[in-house]
């Protein structure tokens, strides 16, 4: 069932939109819910990227995403940032064409384990090889970190956190000899706990990160934390319709209740053990 989507009057134009996809593929992924699927088919996300086009937008890639909120503004023309996680192959056979298509960028978040000189996989998807990764970058897609191994970080003690995002931030940069600097966090982020946050914004920020991308809803404002944007999710079960209503901001209230139904689960479990 589709989210309940408010009325556009009265939102903001001075906002920044940041897509989230991960495979561009025809899978149908059986058994999952519409807001946890990852795949979205060629023929939609051509259809996605070419209403964007007829709207109007930019696209623009993380770094200079982060520069323009360091500068406190928003552009008043219409920009977005597209951003893809999990390093799949088909980001380099079906989305690439499509951005190029339309002079698109794209910000790519890897975990490095599964990226190889030969073919690897993960979650049972063909990933990037290194030198996919090197020919991508000369066609000017922006590399990030998504960790090593792709864990559960909340569950990990602190030095396993910070070699997941330090080791995999010095491969990126090994093979493609510039500097990493956008972090995307994996699975839920778990911004109900202070604390952890604030010390992985300090940990990130001291390895040369400068941003860092959540699965936190929403699009961005200037006031933003950078170490945890906000992220329109997008899939196959997004039809133009509910693609626009994102864009335009109509999906932002789904924040309230994420945040909610997270800080409930806090108070209903214990934090999970972190050791020193």
């Amino acid at each position: 069932m589709r989210p309940l989507i408010k009325t556009r009057a009265g939102l903001s134009e001075h906002t920044l939109p940041i897509l989230m996809y991960h495979s561009i593929s025809d899978d149908p992924e059986p058994g999952i819910s519409p807001y946890y699927k990852i795949c979205t088919s060629p023929a939609v996300f051509a259809e996605q990227m070419r209403w964007l086009d007829d709207s109007g937008y930019r696209s623009i890639n993380l770094h200079e995403a982060a520069q323009m909120l360091q500068g406190s503004s928003i552009d008043r023309e219409k920009v977005v940032v597209i951003t893809f996680d999990d390093g799949f192959r088909d980001f380099h056979t079906q989305a690439m064409p499509v951005l190029e298509r339309y002079g698109f960028k794209a910000t790519v978040y890897l975990p490095t384990a599964f990226i190889g000189d030969q073919r690897r996989s993960f979650k049972n998807r063909e990933c990037l090889t290194w030198s996919e990764v090197r020919e991508l970058c000369v066609r000017g897609t922006e590399f990030g970190s998504h960790t090593v191994n792709h864990p559960v970080l909340y569950q990990l003690n602190w030095p396993d956190i910070e070699r997941e995002a330090s080791d995999s931030k010095a491969e990126i940069e090994k093979h493609l000899q510039t500097a990493v600097t956008s972090f995307s966090y994996p699975y839920a982020f778990p911004q109900e706990d202070r604390q952890f946050t604030c010390r992985l914004t300090e940990t990130l920020r001291g390895q040369g990160y400068r941003d860092c991308v959540t699965t936190r809803i929403g699009k961005v404002k200037t006031a933003d934390d950078l170490f945890q944007l906000k992220r329109l999710p997008a899939n196959n079960c997004d039809d133009l319709d509910l693609f626009a209503s994102k864009l335009e901001g109509a999906y932002d209230w789904l924040a309230v209740p994420q945040n909610f139904i997270r800080h409930a689960k806090a108070w209903t479990k214990q934090t999970p053990a972190r050791i020193e």
